[in-house]
């Protein structure tokens, strides 16, 4: 069984949602996100990130104004 590298992850990880309890565990976070209808932090830039807003429109929205390398 593998073990979630938690310090790497929350080293990278642009979640500015604090407390998270789910900060460094990715496996953990996307499950949540997915049950709501949402993508985690790291599928957006940190200028959006911030609004947590993280719908899928909000994504598409995102993607289509800055193009894939945002």
């Amino acid at each position: 069984m593998r073990t979630c590298p938690t310090e790497k992850n929350t080293k990278m990880c642009n979640c500015t949602y604090d407390p998270c309890p789910r900060k460094g565990l990715c496996c953990d976070c996307m499950a949540y996100h997915r049950a709501k209808g949402q993508l985690p932090a790291c599928y957006f830039p940190d200028d959006v990130e911030k609004t947590f807003d993280r719908s899928v429109a909000k994504f598409v929205e995102t993607y289509q104004s800055r193009g894939r390398c945002f």
